[in-house]
């Protein structure tokens, strides 16, 4: 099978649909009968592209000011698609957002509907171009693909589709996330001041969705000698309406018991993921959260709410709270650090639950759903 993969999101800074598609491309190399193409934007390559920095925008600040900008870097895009390989390919898989225009067997990777609960975290012009496309994208398309049920249920009754139309394929977390001796992880710990199992962990986009103000002040709610023990180091970088934590970050930073480390390489997040006491993932809303099965994988408790997909992710291994309720969190981490062996219970609760997923897992069903949708 010779298939087209839209990887242009590979060039922007890598948070959940960039490790997810860098993860299925390379798990894709081991599956049988399966050949892959990758469509940059502007032409085709074999291979996987390294990740940006921060700073990295696919549309400048300049052009997004200028009308149609969207809609005429779509139109060269496809234009590029149209001229390259795409003549050669036997379906078209589209891992973010909405498709291309191709006249084969079309795949959609839907990962959840924020630009539906949540508009605002897209820049308007864009937003646009979403509602217009992605509807007729997703109905065009022969199958489409999910992360979790949550959301195959969720999209099923907002776009008005069957179930058949539906592949579940949840994700699996990267090699580097594994427990760890503190030996190991002493250099990375010891440059941002912490000890091994000594500090809380928050990672994800810094927006609103993702609820880090309650995590702000829950760990300002702990008892003083807590706090200065169990620090929180708050890993990601700023999205959309982040000025809204300024007043929380503020008073964290000033106390010194916050430390907000912004976007960081991959193996360094795996390393902090691995040394946390536990980390905090308080979202309101995800089609998986990743950094959930990343955290058990690395033998790190998880605390999250029952919202969303998480439930699926976590299982019977989460240590969930209500994401209103300021001093049910407060008292779930409390329980970390105060209860040894329930943290150690939490600890092999989480390292069985992450042994249920693996992207080797997510690019057979998404290999079996390419067969699929080409009559196999």
């Amino acid at each position: 099978m010779q298939i087209a993969l839209n990887a242009r999101i590979l060039q922007a800074p890598r948070t959940g649909i960039g490790h997810y598609l860098a993860e299925l491309v390379n798990a894709l190399g081991h599956q049988p009968g399966v050949e892959l193409s990758l469509f940059h934007g502007w032409g085709w390559s074999a291979n996987l592209p390294e990740a940006a920095m921060p700073g990295y925008s696919r549309i400048s600040p300049v052009l997004r000011q200028i009308p149609g900008a969207y809609q005429a870097r779509r139109w060269l895009e496809q234009r590029r698609f149209d001229q390259g390989r795409a003549r050669t390919i036997d379906l078209y898989h589209e891992p973010s957002l909405w498709p291309l225009a191709f006249k084969g067997p079309t795949i959609v990777t839907l990962h959840d509907l924020t630009h539906v609960h949540y508009p605002l975290t897209q820049p308007a012009a864009r937003l646009k171009e979403i509602e217009r496309r992605l509807e007729q994208g997703v109905k065009q398309a022969s199958l489409i693909l999910t992360d979790s049920q949550f959301i195959a249920d969720e999209a099923q009754a907002y776009f008005g589709l069957g179930p058949e139309r539906f592949v579940v394929a949840p994700l699996g977390m990267a090699a580097r996330f594994h427990p760890r001796s503190d030996e190991s992880l002493q250099p990375v710990l010891q440059a941002h001041g912490v000890e091994p199992r000594g500090y809380f962990l928050c990672v994800g986009t810094l927006e609103p969705r993702k609820n880090l103000t309650l995590a702000l002040r829950a760990h300002a709610e702990l008892p003083e000698p807590v706090r200065q023990q169990f620090p929180l180091l708050v890993v990601g970088m700023a999205g959309w309406k982040a000025q809204q934590l300024n007043d929380e970050l503020r008073k964290g930073l000033a106390s010194g018991h916050v430390c907000l480390l912004g976007y960081l390489p991959d193996e360094q997040v795996a390393q902090l993921m691995a040394g946390a006491r536990a980390l905090i993932f308080p979202s309101i809303y995800e089609g998986f959260g990743l950094p959930v099965l990343e955290a058990m994988a690395s033998g790190t408790p998880v605390i999250l709410t029952r919202r969303s997909a998480m439930p699926e992710v976590a299982g019977a291994a989460g240590n969930y709270f209500e994401p209103e309720d300021l001093h049910d969190l407060c008292n779930v981490m409390t329980r970390l650090v105060d209860d040894q062996t329930h943290w150690q219970v939490c600890r092999e609760a989480g390292l069985q639950q992450a042994k249920l997923f693996s992207w080797d897992r997510c690019a057979t069903l998404t290999a079996r759903a390419y067969r699929q949708a080409l009559g196999g």
